[in-house]
């Protein structure tokens, strides 16, 4: 057998591997548990950090301050050193909508060793924490919640007695590059973090959505977020380890009433979304970005390669063997397009999709090594990630 042949059969065989040895990532069924509602309903504070946020604010404030919700629950909005009026606009919103209290605070710059969220995030939970709730739900400014999000969220952390509950936010999906990039981007995460894992005890694996993330207060308490995570970029994967390491249970699916309202128009800020984590998300070690980058010629390159070349030389293996990997491939893709309302014959393009990811992979590598790092919101982080400080 030729070169070709075995490595369109190694590709096959990863993809049967994939569909049956991965935790059925593919499907996505995976949606809050089951709960009933609790007897008592415990206080909840709510933090949100926000960073330059007025363009998103109108379109996602108002759903959290509507919550309808049976116990106490308080928004902490932490203004992060914003230059356009974010804090301002949150008061503004408060004050024409009502709801659920809001407090707007700013804790200044983030000291050396931190990152911006994160120490935003750690003044938003002191400031919340001076109310005792039992509850913590972390969410970003740009995600939008169903009035009766929060109650589901609190009655399936406690029916199941889950630590931290998190729900991977519906992104926006309108423009071209949105249809092309952004349920794959879920795809490639649920291939890396299987919701079906996160959720197992015993299991190693560990992620959350930092978009909503539920979380008990004793339970940050007891693991020391944000404080063990301070350094994460990737403050989400961080925060579920640094919480599952200490023994929480933890839980993480696609959401049915959480949505983001952040738009990404155009090729570049998905390029910037990506690309500003990915070679964090590496550890930044060139072994690791090599391994990926093969990894991912491999398993989404190699298919139609074969395909193509099989047809050309007329080699039955090579073809059979792309051709197999492909299909099995964009069948493994269809339950995500149409969890996204997406029109299935995209399903075959995710080749394409998948180079793109490749490239802003390199290209995160690349600023790495050029001294910009990782950024969030006009701060970069030159220092390599650590998922969370040993203890």
């Amino acid at each position: 057998m030729s070169a070709v042949v075995w490595i369109a059969a190694g590709s096959l065989t990863a993809w049967l591997w994939l569909l049956l040895g991965q935790g059925f990532f593919w499907r996505t069924d995976v949606r809050l548990p089951p709960r009933v509602e609790p007897a008592d309903w415990p206080s909840v504070g709510i933090v949100v950090p926000a960073r330059d946020e007025a363009g998103v604010l109108p379109d996602s404030l108002p759903s959290l301050l509507a919550q309808d919700y049976l116990g106490r629950a308080e928004i902490f909005l932490v203004d992060d050193g914003s230059s356009d009026g974010t804090g301002a606009l949150a008061l503004e919103l408060a004050g024409r909508h009502g709801g659920l209290p809001l407090t707007v605070d700013s804790p200044g710059e983030p000291p050396p060793g931190w990152t911006g969220k994160l120490w935003a995030v750690r003044h938003g939970i002191g400031l919340a924490r001076a109310r005792d709730p039992e509850f913590l739900l972390l969410t970003d400014a740009d995600i939008a919640h169903a009035p009766d999000s929060l109650r589901e969220l609190v009655a399936a952390a406690r029916t199941g007695g889950f630590d931290l509950v998190s729900q991977m936010a519906r992104l926006r999906v309108e423009s071209v590059w949105e249809r092309l990039v952004v349920p794959a981007f879920v795809y490639f995460f649920a291939q890396l973090y299987p919701f079906r894992r996160i959720g197992t005890k015993g299991a190693r694996t560990a992620a959350a959505a930092g978009g909503c993330v539920l979380l008990r207060t004793d339970a940050a308490e007891r693991a020391r977020i944000p404080d063990a995570i301070r350094h994460a970029v990737i403050d989400d994967v961080a925060l579920a380890r640094a919480v599952k390491g200490d023994g929480g249970h933890i839980w993480l699916g696609l959401a049915e009433r959480v949505d983001s309202v952040r738009p990404y128009p155009r090729l570049h800020d998905l390029w910037r979304m990506v690309s500003r984590s990915a070679y964090a998300q590496l550890r930044h070690s060139p072994l690791l970005l090599v391994g990926t980058v093969l990894g991912l010629v491999l398993v989404y390159l190699v298919p139609p390669g074969a395909l193509f070349v099989g047809l050309a030389a007329g080699s039955v293996p090579t073809l059979a063997a792309g051709g197999i990997a492909w299909l099995v491939m964009t069948g493994t893709y269809l339950p995500m397009l149409r969890y996204y309302r997406q029109p299935l014959w995209l399903a075959p393009l995710l080749p394409v999709t998948a180079f793109l990811y490749l490239l802003m992979t390199v290209d995160s590598a690349v600023q790495h090594y050029r001294g910009r790092g990782a950024a969030w919101k006009g701060r970069t982080y030159a220092r390599p990630d650590t998922a969370f400080e040993e203890r």
